[in-house]
């Protein structure tokens, strides 16, 4: 096979975001965040109140990748085992075999994730960091490319559970998806009256197109200057009184991964500090624990925002500042 470039991972990027506008009208924001996520190789967090399309929302990125696709609808009586798979005692020749649960899959979407009792919602911890499962002592790895896409409805609280940090702190992003203007509802409506436009969604990227794409993403240079500011900005998070738990190293590594894509979907082959604006919001708001002022003061995001604001690129040792053009941070 050819060399694969960064060109021809920009293309598939491009190929993916298209095919997902044809059935997720408005939030293109979230949409590239998506990708973005899909590059680094993370796994998404999806909020929402009920019947904007998080579901559908996963779905397409589904239909759009190919590859194994298992969903997970969460229920307080769901059980670790239902997730990782279990031994089974096999009559026929007298063994137990695995029977893989539904985690083993390329693309996972986790329906109502916070409907999951702490104790089940353990059992996606390994597979989402370390890309396997154990049962029974024995590891079973995860297919590649793995990516786990959890929705979670943040207004309704009967019969949930919340998210502990180290859960939360394995998502990459969180995309918020709200509700449409008046123009975009009804484009979904006209668009839905014959058919839905997924059952019409077609494979546009295999498998190994994805993972060679995400090989090539990581090559995106990334000079010290935008390191520094990455670095910065987290550990204003921590500095911050509003803040009672700040971000962690995990949150740094995830802040430069998605600037490099950034800067993939940007035709650029190198990463600006305003790529690390662009995704900071949605790389950084779920992972902060602020304290009873602070969220009686702000949300998440109008924290990271503030943070944003007040942390100034500056080149380290010289502090000198660099004129770097700026652009609007956007939230997830």
């Amino acid at each position: 096979m050819e060399e694969f470039t960064l060109s021809d991972a920009r293309e598939v990027a491009d190929s993916l975001l298209e095919n997902l506008q044809k059935v997720i009208v408005g939030n293109e924001q979230p949409l590239r965040l998506g990708v973005f996520a899909l590059l680094c190789q993370g796994h998404v967090l999806i909020d929402g109140v009920p019947g904007v399309g998080k579901t559908i929302f996963a779905r397409s990125i589904a239909l759009s990748l190919g590859g194994a696709f298992k969903r997970i609808q969460c229920t307080s009586d769901l059980l670790p085992t239902d997730i990782t798979g279990a031994y089974i005692f096999d009559q026929r020749d007298r063994e137990f075999r695995f029977r893989p649960g539904p985690i083993m899959a390329n693309m996972v979407l986790v329906d109502e994730v916070n409907r999951a009792s702490p104790r089940t919602q353990s059992a996606f911890l390994e597979a989402m960091e370390e890309r396997q499962v154990t049962v029974d002592g024995v590891t079973q790895q995860v297919p590649q490319p793995f990516l786990l896409l959890a929705t979670r409805n943040p207004a309704e609280h009967g019969g949930t559970f919340p998210l502990p940090e180290t859960e939360l702190d394995r998502f990459i992003l969180r995309l918020r998806l709200g509700y449409p203007t008046v123009e975009e509802e009804a484009d979904i409506i006209e668009r839905q009256m014959p058919a839905h436009p997924i059952e019409s969604l077609t494979r546009v990227v295999t498998l190994e197109e994805m993972v060679l794409s995400q090989k090539a993403a990581r090559t995106v240079f990334v000079d010290r200057l935008v390191t520094d500011y990455v670095v910065d900005l987290v550990n204003a998070t921590r500095n911050s009184p509003a803040i009672h738990l700040g971000a962690s190293p995990r949150a740094s590594l995830s802040l430069v991964g998605l600037a490099q894509a950034h800067a993939l979907l940007d035709g650029r082959d190198f990463t600006l500090p305003d790529d690390v604006k662009a995704v900071a919001v949605a790389a950084l708001s779920h992972r902060l624990v602020l304290t009873a002022e602070g969220r009686a003061e702000a949300t998440e995001e109008q924290i990271v925002e503030k943070i944003l604001a007040s942390t100034p690129v500056e080149r380290a040792g010289r502090m000198q500042r660099f004129p770097f053009p700026t652009v609007r941070s956007q939230s997830g």
